[in-house]
C-alpha cells in the first residue's frame, strides 16, 4: 500500500482527494493537513511514503513545507498538486525537493499515475513542468569541462526518464532487465550528484548533458 499524506487548505478539495485516493485499491490516507506547518509535523509523525502538497496555502506554503519535509522526514517523498503552472512555481517547488510536480485540473488517472510513480522514486511531472525545466536550462551557460561524463547507455536511460517512462518501460524499450535500468540510474545519480530521478534530469539540463528541446 502506497502511504500518503493529503495537504491543501480547502476542505472541499482535499475531501474530494481523499475519496480519490480511497477508491484505489492501493493506496492508503494516513493523514490530512490544512496548512504547511501542520504538513511537516505530520509527515514527521507518519512518514507516509508520499505527501500530496498543495503550494498555495495560508502562513507557509508548499514550497517552504516541502523543503522542511524534505529536511526533516528525508524517506518522505513530495508531490505537489496545484492549480499554479507558472515556470517561477515549478521552479522553487522542484528546487525545494518536490519529486513531481502535477496540476489539479489533470485526468484523475493522470494523478494517481503520479502518485505511483513518485512513491517508487520516479519523476511525476506535469507537460507545463517538464517544458519550464527545458526553458530554465535553455538560459543556463555552455556547460564546462568539469562536466561528468555518461556513457551513451546512461544517457539513453536518462533521456528516456526525461520523457516519463517508469523503469520497467525504459527496461523493455532497451530490452534489458529492470536491475539493469537501476544500475545505470544508480550510476548518472553518482556522477551528477544527485539523488533521484527528478534531480538527475533538472541537473542534466542545466548542464547541457540532456538537449534543451520542448517536450
Amino acid at each position: 500500500m502506497i502511504r500518503v499524506l493529503v495537504v491543501d487548505d480547502h476542505p472541499v478539495v482535499r475531501a474530494g482527494l481523499v475519496a480519490l485516493l480511497e477508491d484505489a485499491s492501493d493506496v492508503a490516507v494516513v493523514g490530512q493537513a490544512a496548512s504547511g506547518d501542520e504538513a511537516i509535523s505530520m509527515a514527521v509523525a507518519l512518514q507516509p511514503d508520499v505527501t500530496l502538497m498543495d503550494l498555495r496555502m495560508p502562513g507557509l506554503d508548499g514550497d517552504a513545507a516541502t523543503a522542511r519535509i524534505r529536511q526533516e522526514a528525508p524517506g518522505v517523498r513530495v508531490l505537489i498538486l496545484t492549480t499554479y503552472e507558472s515556470d517561477d512555481a515549478i521552479l522553487r517547488a522542484i528546487e525545494a525537493g518536490a519529486s513531481g510536480y502535477l496540476l489539479k485540473a489533470a485526468p484523475e488517472s493522470e494523478i494517481l499515475a503520479g502518485l505511483r510513480a513518485t512513491a517508487r522514486g520516479e519523476a511525476a511531472l506535469a507537460p507545463s513542468a517538464a517544458a519550464a525545466l527545458v526553458r530554465r536550462a535553455s538560459l543556463v551557460a555552455a556547460p564546462s569541462a568539469g562536466v561528468p561524463t555518461l556513457t551513451a547507455r546512461e544517457r539513453q536511460v536518462l533521456e528516456l526518464v526525461a520523457q516519463g517512462n517508469s523503469n520497467p518501460d525504459i527496461a523493455r524499450s532497451l530490452f534489458v532487465s529492470d536491475t539493469t535500468v537501476k544500475t545505470h540510474l544508480s550510476h548518472v545519480f553518482e556522477k551528477l550528484g544527485v539523488g533521484d530521478r527528478t534531480r538527475a534530469v533538472t541537473r542534466a539540463l542545466e548542464l547541457g548533458i540532456l538537449p534543451a528541446v520542448q517536450p
